[in-house]
């Protein structure tokens, strides 16, 4: 009751003219940018983080928060008109909702997939509100052995479901430690991997990192695979539902937030298994299963339902312990970052204002990205008409910009093609990216932890697993790595015992 009234008392701060303006702003403007091909929320997010320098931090988190909510919803939009998924976690929208739209009933999967994002987002905003204090509470009694394991278990987890090759995801989370290490030793004061330039003496700006991985190697990614052809956009009217559409999805809608919350309160890797875990048991439960793979609408309220649930649910790991366990979350840690609040057990006793006021953002941006966007469904169709060169000229300029207004140095833009670069790279060769962000935030952090675990023990690398919670996490991490590939081996050798006894 304690965390409903804190949560009351947060929307009473953010629900002034002056802050609904600003969530406006964010909900038009993470919709414009996530509703062009390609780009997805955390795209959108760090393209548009340095908008909100400026502000304060409860008008700059208010706007963010419309900014994320626009940026899932551009998301959808792309994947059911497109069939082009901004990321992932859309790609089993995409398979039924552009189904639906060759079929005429592209303004049904957009409202479809609007409203099960408002629900399975109000939803999960709220249990959010419910379980974050709690977990923040217990986090507080958890010793520096438990919390350096606790990192070294997220970076596991994320980094082995991403990508067709645990091999890419590890190799993608050493190139995030490595560049985390860039800078002033904290404790020594020795620097870094600075390459004797004064500039490197301060750490990477995340801002510029983000931008540079996620805008700039997406957009020469892109650009070097450019088609000169025009896409094929199907036109859509204004999004409506009939009283079968309304009867069909309301199921998949609560459905899609109880499979998708709990993998996104728990650092598990992200949206894309609850998406395909809903598609599946929508595809089991439907009386109309023979509609799957032709466009049933079940196939979009379920797994965009369970990507929004699951989206809120990375606020649980991120505000109470300071771990994102996405891309878009780790971009919003960046931005939590910067105004210097530092998200851990502490945050909620430290500043509960700001945390509440937060939550109560997401509330008001989830809101009005149901009444701005259902309306204007027909204009966000018609930017998908924009050329790509000149899409991406655009993309390449307000990146740079956004790097530039960081820290106002020169010098951060040649950061910014180094990192796109880098990530032009990464997509060539197949390394997924959030193991990479993931290790340039969580990497310093682990090495406070260990460096206080250390220091607790007299330097004894026993200090390490001295609490329970530690060995238990440390064999949950083990267990995950080795259990894939047993099971691997197991399947193969199966396999082979079939192709002898066919022979």
């Amino acid at each position: 009751m304690e965390s409903l009234d804190l949560l009351l008392g947060g929307l009473g701060d953010a629900v002034t003219p002056e802050n609904l303006l600003y969530a406006a702003i964010g909900v038009i403007l993470g919709t414009f940018v996530g509703v062009l091909p390609g780009i997805g929320p955390a795209m959108a997010v760090a393209l548009l983080l340095p908008i909100t320098f400026g502000l304060g931090p409860t008008q700059s988190f208010i706007m963010f928060a419309g900014i994320y909510y626009g940026g899932m919803y551009g998301g959808s939009t792309t994947s059911i008109l497109l069939n082009t998924p901004g990321e992932s976690s859309s790609v089993m929208t995409a398979i039924e909702g552009n189904k639906m739209a060759k079929k005429g009933r592209a303004a049904q999967a957009l409202a479809t997939a609007a409203i099960g994002s408002f629900i399975a987002g109000t939803i999960g905003t709220l249990l959010v509100a419910f379980f974050a204090p709690t977990l923040a509470d217990i986090g507080v009694e958890i010793g520096a052995p438990s919390y350096f394991a606790i990192i070294v278990l997220s970076m596991v987890l994320v980094t082995s479901v991403l990508g067709s090759s645990k091999l890419r995801g590890f190799i993608s989370l050493f190139l995030g430690l490595t560049i985390g290490l860039v800078g002033l030793d904290l404790n020594t004061g020795q620097p870094r991997l600075d390459f004797d330039q004064p500039l490197l003496a301060d750490r990477l700006d995340i801002v510029v990192v983000a931008v540079g991985i996620f805008a700039l190697g997406e957009a020469l990614w892109v650009a070097a695979h450019l088609r000169r052809r025009p896409l094929e956009i199907i036109p859509v009217g204004q999004p409506w539902m009939g009283k079968d559409d309304w009867k069909r999805s309301w199921k998949p809608w609560l459905r899609g937030t109880a499979i998708g919350f709990p993998f996104g309160a728990v650092p598990a890797g992200g949206a894309e298994t609850p998406t395909f875990l809903s598609y599946i048991a929508e595809r089991r439960l439907a009386k109309n299963g023979h509609e799957f793979g032709e466009g049933a609408i079940e196939g979009v309220a379920g797994p965009e339902a369970a990507n929004n649930a699951s989206a809120a649910g990375t606020f649980v790991p991120l505000l109470a312990m300071g771990i994102p366990v996405t891309a878009t979350s780790a971009v919003m840690l960046a931005a939590l970052t910067s105004y210097g609040i530092q998200p851990g057990p502490q945050l909620m006793d430290t500043q509960p204002d700001l945390v509440w006021t937060l939550l109560a953002s997401l509330l008001i941006g989830n809101a009005l990205l149901l009444v701005l966007n259902l309306p204007l469904a027909p204009l966000w169709a018609k930017l998908l008409s924009i050329p790509r060169p000149q899409l991406y000229a655009g993309i390449l300029f307000f990146a740079s910009l956004g790097a530039y207004a960081a820290n106002l140095q020169a010098f951060d833009v040649f950061l910014l093609v180094v990192f796109g670069l880098l990530g032009l790279t990464m997509r060539r060769f197949g390394l997924p990216v959030l193991p990479l962000i993931l290790g340039v935030i969580l990497g310093p952090l682990g090495e406070t932890r260990f460096r206080e675990a250390l220091t607790i023990s007299g330097g004894d690398i026993s200090g390490l697993v001295n609490e329970t919670l530690a060995v238990i996490l440390y064999a949950i991490a083990l267990l995950a790595i080795v259990v894939p590939q047993l099971l691997g081996v197991l399947r193969r050798s199966r396999t082979d015992a079939k192709e002898l006894v066919s022979r």
